[in-house]
């Protein structure tokens, strides 16, 4: 893969995020880290640094699309042009549906939904001009299959699934690649609070029903974004790469 190709990584500051930040960066490519938590991004780009890479840190709240718009312009001044935009950036928080705020559904659905739109629809001219570019989406197996206790997120990961088929379908003939891995389990400090704090079981609990019965890493799906955003899968779009251990076949 080529070194000089522009990543951004939304949520890239922690879990699955921080772990294809990393993996981008150790492979030599230029990064932009966006990230709602300032802390995070501040912590997670020095240290990129402090290891030689070439790191952009932004605090940036996907949903909010003129600071997504203002990200990319600093993105572009430091760095040049995006070639790849990983869209991890997403919330999941636990609600019944009968008793859910109309507030907490539209949340959901303008971080998880849009906040894809607006992290796609800005970086996607740059790829377009070069005739070359990747894209990878994390959407869940919530979205395959059903949550009965956070069906607002279910509902917003469907979204971004079909977002995927649909631009994978309308830029392909620009050179451009547009996958979704769905992860299931996946032992990342949102999983570990949701855990902690009962909403959900233990993690060791829940990996002992799936068939490789472990928590997935964010090292996991690092290999398979390494892989998506690779000239070697320059024949693979619009498709639902399940690293999720035979969690949902």
């Amino acid at each position: 893969m080529s070194g000089d190709r522009v990543v951004v990584v939304t949520g890239g500051a922690s879990g699955m995020g921080l772990g294809i930040s990393q993996r981008f960066a150790a492979n030599g490519h230029p990064v932009a880290i966006l990230d709602v938590q300032a802390e995070a991004v501040e912590r997670e780009t020095e240290a990129l640094r402090a290891n030689g890479a070439k790191v952009v840190g932004l605090t940036v709240d996907v949903a909010n699309r003129a600071q997504i718009d203002a990200a990319y312009a600093t993105i572009r001044e430091q760095l040049g042009p995006i070639s790849i935009v990983i869209a991890s950036a997403g919330i999941s928080r636990s609600q019944d549906f009968l008793t859910m705020p109309v507030d907490t559904w539209q949340r959901m659905i303008d971080v998880n939904l849009t906040g894809v739109f607006h992290s796609l629809q800005a970086a996607l001219p740059d790829m377009v001009a070069r005739n070359w570019g990747r894209v990878v989406t994390i959407s869940s197996h919530a979205a395959q299959g059903g949550a009965t206790d956070r069906a607002h997120y279910a509902a917003s990961k469907g979204g971004v699934i079909s977002l995927t088929k649909s631009l994978a379908r309308a830029f392909a003939a620009n050179g451009i690649t547009v996958n979704t891995i769905p992860p299931s389990l996946v032992d990342t400090p949102l999983a570990r609070f949701g855990a902690t704090s009962g909403e959900v079981p233990p993690i060791e609990v829940i990996a002992s029903h799936i068939p490789i019965a472990r928590a997935g890493t964010p090292d996991d799906i690092a290999d398979a974004c390494e892989f998506l955003c690779s000239d070697k899968a320059s024949y693979i779009t619009g498709q639902e790469i399940n690293v999720n251990g035979g969690a949902h076949m």
